[in-house]
């Protein structure tokens, strides 16, 4: 299923061989360590927090638009460890989240009907008929720069950016600039508490280096089946094959097929492999599925990223939780608010931002109902000052959506609206800390 059609087969089977050739561009020991870290997770002792773009483009491959990134995915994870006090496990959607799955293969304007855009690794998002045509010298790009983008990500994640004394002075910033800074300001005064206490015992970024470095992971869509097998080597450590496009892939709502090619795959690597769970799932599909896809049930190998909409998901999320509990299954539930809450407004596609709140709130709520662990969320959002979700503190009105309206395909949280959904996660997170502890002491 979601395959492009190319029209020379050849060239194809020639761009893959040359993939096979190149070196990964992550390591099967750093997905090993992210199953270790999402294990952990599992257990209820840690948070995953995914974020990045729906779809990276090769024309906003950009030094700036990736440090934007990193920054806000810094700034969210500083609130969320303060609240949670427990390891932020960070993935991004970069790296390699280049393909998109589409709705319908054609796309018609004005009576004219084309292939659908499928992401910048199969074709280009102009409306002719040359720029739809598949085309397999597309796959070399995207190599190409997330070659790029993880070199960068990796010296700003290594190299002093990740200073924790400079992620907390951002979040500052927000809170300062933010309409709703009252609601977030008790919590930045308890963490700016928290590191003076900590410099008072000699704790400090220049004389332990836990606080200027982190740990960032990558993911995407494993969609492109053709690119992941040219990237899929076997671990010369372990003799099992891994996925070396990025540390962390996804079997998407539309291609979960049990029978499927997609299912087959993800089946045959030894990375963490996330899920996506739509309202057509049902409590039986997921247990067929997590058999196939983790028969040993192995902690850490399967999150379960749950995409209902914020009006289904109390209808079908707890009999999913419900039905893993009985099986015994340790996965990690992650929630993804987005792509359910899809709307269109002036001719834009947008998300609410109330509506990603509610879903929010309601996974949560559904966790603590069943007493297990809601483990991560999963988010469409950038660094740059979007006007693609309506809503949030400094809100985004429908006339307002013209105004910076940049994503190649879904609309994505802006760095304001990440920052804001960060802080009323972490007063989720504090609510299931206190829930623990009176179990607990019960």
């Amino acid at each position: 299923m979601q395959l492009p059609e190319y029209p020379d087969m050849d060239a194809l089977a020639a761009m893959e061989a040359r993939l096979k050739s190149y070196p990964p561009l992550v390591f099967a020991g750093e997905a090993r360590a992210l199953k270790e870290d999402l294990a952990a997770v599992a257990a209820g002792n840690g948070f995953l927090l995914q974020g990045g773009d729906c779809a990276e483009a090769f024309a906003e491959h950009h030094p700036d638009a990736i440090r934007d990134f990193f920054r806000v995915l810094l700034q969210m994870s500083v609130v969320l460890t303060f609240a949670a006090a427990s390891p932020i496990i960070k993935v991004g959607r970069i790296a390699g989240q280049f393909a998109k799955p589409r709705s319908s293969g054609m796309e018609t304007r004005d009576g004219v009907s084309l292939p659908s855009y499928r992401g910048d690794i199969v074709n280009d998002i102009e409306f002719t008929e040359a720029a739809r045509i598949p085309d397999p010298q597309r796959m070399e790009m995207a190599f190409r720069q997330s070659a790029a983008t993880l070199n960068l990500l990796r010296a700003f994640a290594q190299g002093g950016f990740a200073n924790l004394d400079n992620a907390h002075r951002w979040m500052l910033g927000f809170v300062e600039d933010s309409p709703q800074g009252h609601r977030y300001r008790h919590l930045a005064d308890r963490i700016s508490e928290t590191l003076a206490f900590m410099r008072a015992c000699g704790i400090h970024p220049s004389t332990t280096p836990q606080l200027q470095t982190t740990d960032l992971y990558t993911s995407h869509e494993a969609l492109l089946l053709g690119y992941e097998e040219a990237f899929t080597r076997m671990d010369s450590l372990t003799d099992e094959y891994y996925c070396t496009s990025g540390h962390m892939v996804w079997i998407g709502d539309r291609t979960r097929q049990p029978d499927h090619a997609h299912v087959e795959y993800a089946r045959g690597i030894r990375n963490p492999i996330g899920l996506k769970c739509g309202p057509s799932l049902t409590p039986d599909g997921l247990i067929e599925l997590l058999d196939i896809l983790d028969p040993n049930n192995e902690p850490g190998r399967m999150t379960l990223i749950c995409r209902f909409g914020a009006d289904k998901i109390l209808d079908h999320l707890p009999a999913l939780v419900r039905a893993v509990e009985r099986e015994g299954r340790k996965v990690v539930w992650s929630c993804d608010p987005m792509h359910g809450n899809t709307v269109s407004v002036s001719g834009y596609k947008t998300r609410p931002f109330d509506r990603i709140l509610k879903e929010v709130q309601s996974f949560f709520a559904v966790h603590r109902a069943e007493g297990t662990h809601a483990g991560g969320i999963h988010i469409e959002m950038t660094g740059k000052n979007v006007t693609e979700c309506t809503g949030g503190a400094r809100p985004v009105t429908a006339d307002n959506l013209a105004d910076r309206y940049d994503t190649q395909c879904d609309p994505r949280l802006n760095a304001e609206q990440s920052i804001e959904l960060a802080f009323l996660i972490a007063e989720n997170l504090q609510a299931e800390k206190r829930d623990r502890a009176t179990r607990v002491a019960a």
